[in-house]
């Protein structure tokens, strides 16, 4: 049965999320994803358009405005749901490693 899409998200997908709690365009979105992540989490242009593509597809983020090339985004109730679903997962993981290998 194949996995549901989105059920879990690449590091390039959680931050641009986490990016679009505030309405934001392409640009600032590959910036502030650089900045929070001081540089280990680069996002190019090809890949954050064609994500945020599919997340409006799929209803996690909405466009807001159009100004010539320039679109801006915000994060949907389901994108926040989805955000929040991988966050519980990575606490998971993180959790099980703690008790595996650090015998916590």
């Amino acid at each position: 049965m194949p996995r549901e899409k989105f059920q879990t998200l690449t590091e390039q997908m959680f931050y641009i999320l986490i990016c679009l709690q505030n309405e934001c365009c392409g640009i600032d979105i590959m910036e502030m994803v650089r900045k929070m992540t001081d540089g280990r989490v680069n996002v190019g242009p090809g890949t954050l358009y064609n994500l945020l593509e599919q997340f409006t597809d799929e209803g996690l983020t909405q466009e807001t405005k159009t100004q010539g090339r320039k679109r801006s985004y915000i994060i949907t109730e389901k994108g926040r749901n989805t955000l929040e679903k991988e966050y519980i997962r990575l606490q998971q993981q993180t959790n099980d490693y703690l008790k595996y290998m650090k015998g916590e």
